[in-house]
């Protein structure tokens, strides 16, 4: 072999080796701020998962400051929370088909809407900051009241109970029960 070859013979497995490590690079997701997290478990019979991202409280006021009262939020960070039942539910009287759902939440000092809404997969904000809720795609609505929790909780997280669930964060519980 020639020294040309062995110089071409050279780069060209160089630049393979390159190649493949940016292809595999490209596999590994960035830590996300709010990670990605799942909440299972069972409610009446029916196998529940939550499927949310899980912002920190990092010193902020969350409630009516980051997350505005009245106004219609993600229900956790990044894409839309989704909830998923296997079996239908009753909550407040309504029924919930079996399915897979966006859930929303519109917070208030002393209740909140909690929305289960039909499209799913979508990024929970626009890049005007409004949420990516369809109002026509509510499948059903619900007003409950939040508490004052029992300790603070830094990291955003829900809790399924055979009665329900809770939304967990900063110094307060939104518990949605079901019958």
């Amino acid at each position: 072999m020639n020294m040309n070859n062995l110089k071409r013979a050279s780069m060209l497995a160089f630049l393979m080796i390159l190649a493949a490590h940016t292809i595999f690079a490209q596999d590994k997701k960035p830590e996300r701020a709010s990670p990605a997290k799942v909440a299972k478990g069972t409610i009446n019979g029916a196998a529940v998962t939550i499927n949310y991202s899980s912002p920190a409280v990092k010193g902020r006021k969350i409630w009516g400051e980051l997350v505005p009262y009245d106004k219609t939020w993600r229900a956790g960070a990044n894409e839309a929370t989704t909830f998923e039942t296997d079996k239908p539910l009753k909550i407040q009287g309504l029924s919930l088909p079996a399915g897979k759902y966006s859930l929303y939440a519109v917070p208030g000092e002393k209740s909140w809407k909690i929305i289960f809404n039909s499209q799913t997969g979508q990024w929970g904000i626009k890049r005007t900051g409004e949420t990516t809720d369809d109002e026509t795609k509510h499948v059903l609505t619900v007003t409950v009241h939040p508490v004052k929790s029992s300790s603070f909780n830094e990291q955003l997280s829900y809790v399924i109970a055979e009665s329900g669930f809770s939304l967990l964060w900063e110094n307060l519980a939104v518990p949605v029960n079901f019958k």
